[in-house]
């Protein structure tokens, strides 16, 4: 193996710059040269291909977003987008590819390695759905960034006696809505994995004033059954004893300088994965197993989805 390439997938998140930097320093320590793909599958199709060298990844650790870009690509789902993609790294004289983003850029990953294309998929993923890593990179720092505004709005809701409805992502995985809400102190947490009837939240914030508080906080997960503009509008219709407020936080999750864990995770899976090119790994994802890395088949990566922990949910009843 003389030539591998790197690409970032899907949607951002904070730590891709960091598994960049390590996939290009990695590669270029062990004797490679290293490529660049920009623009993520698109750009492959579009040979789209940059050597880079150790000072070209320089700065970058500490920076949000990917310096690669990143963008979704229907043609890569089809075989003949495939063909074209692999027919471009084949033209290049690459020989083995690191893909860092989440379920469907796995997938693209995964229908290289049918190919026979060496492969290894890095999670980078806010949501935390991603099968068989305890974490993915961007998950830390987009809960902080949560919980940094959650703190921020219990300010401002407490001087004002205001209830706040605040939105996270999350359309299939609650992780962040409710680790967010345990964390940040929330009276109520929606998720997607449960479902919650208005009456609830209601409940939730009369029970906040009963108890003598100043202020409610209510975090819901962008999937969840309810919608935040239909909490807001039923609590219109069946007032509370706090004036009603909606954050949605949207892509402040997804920006940011990455927290040092998530630039540590990053800097390891990319190390990581280009070793196991080196030892002609393909077809699997490096995934975090308690503090180890471990290789996961990517055949069982994107055929799975992960779930909130539900015992996380009920202690945020109690704590509540």
């Amino acid at each position: 193996m003389r030539r591998i390439a790197v690409m970032t997938s899907g949607g951002d998140s904070p730590g891709m710059n960091a598994a960049v930097r390590a996939v290009v320093r990695a590669g270029v320590a062990s004797g490679l040269k290293v490529y660049g793909i920009r623009h993520a599958y698109e750009g492959l199709i579009n040979g789209e291909f940059k050597r880079m060298g150790p000072r070209d990844v320089s700065g970058i650790l500490g920076r949000g977003g990917t310096i690669l870009h990143t963008a979704r690509c229907q043609e890569f789902y089809e075989p003949l987008g495939q063909k074209a993609g692999l027919t471009e790294l084949q033209t290049a004289g690459i020989n083995g590819l690191v893909v860092i983003g989440g379920d469907g850029s796995l997938e693209g990953a995964l229908a290289l390695h049918k190919k026979g294309f060496p492969v290894i998929g890095l999670p980078g993923s806010i949501d935390n759905d991603i099968w068989g890593t305890n974490t993915s990179i961007g998950v830390d720092t987009a809960l902080n960034t949560i919980l940094n505004a959650l703190d921020a709005l219990r300010d401002t809701a407490a001087s004002h006696n205001r209830a706040f409805l605040v939105e996270t992502m999350g359309r299939q995985c609650g992780y962040l809505a409710l680790m967010g809400g345990i964390l940040g102190g929330a009276e109520l947490i929606l998720i997607p994995e449960v479902d919650t009837g208005l009456e609830e939240v209601a409940q939730a914030i009369d029970e906040a004033y009963a108890e003598g508080k100043n202020h409610a906080l209510i975090v819901i997960a962008e999937g969840a059954n309810l919608k935040t503009t239909e909490i807001s509008k039923y609590l219109e219709e069946h007032p509370t004893p706090y004036e009603v407020r909606i954050t949605i936080l949207g892509h402040l999750q997804r920006g940011g300088r990455p927290t040092a864990f998530d630039r540590l995770l990053a800097t390891r899976m990319g190390v990581r994965a280009v070793e196991g090119l080196l030892a002609g790994e393909s077809g699997v994802m490096i995934g975090l197993d308690g503090r180890t890395l471990t290789p996961v088949p990517l055949e069982e990566v994107t055929g799975k989805s992960r779930q909130a922990d539900l015992d996380y949910f009920e202690m945020a009843k109690v704590l509540s």
